[in-house]
């Protein structure tokens, strides 16, 4: 069985995170993992997958009119 360390999660959540006690113990330990890094999530998106989405979802199309650009 597995047992926490609670005085070092408390540490780390304090320290790293600059979390209150309180804020501390009303997360739940997979919502703690996440904010440490730890959760297993998914990669950080690459430059060619930004790019993608960029041509994909323009901000503004031409003569939407949207005059933000000038």
């Amino acid at each position: 069985m597995n047992s926490f360390d609670w005085a070092a999660l408390l540490h780390a959540a304090v320290a790293r995170l600059g979390l209150r006690p309180a804020e501390f113990w009303a997360l739940t330990p997979a919502e703690l993992r996440l904010m440490l890094g730890s959760g297993g999530g998914s990669r950080a998106m690459g430059r060619a997958r930004l790019e993608e989405l960029i041509a994909a979802f323009p901000d503004a199309v031409q003569g939407d009119g949207d005059d933000r650009d000038g």
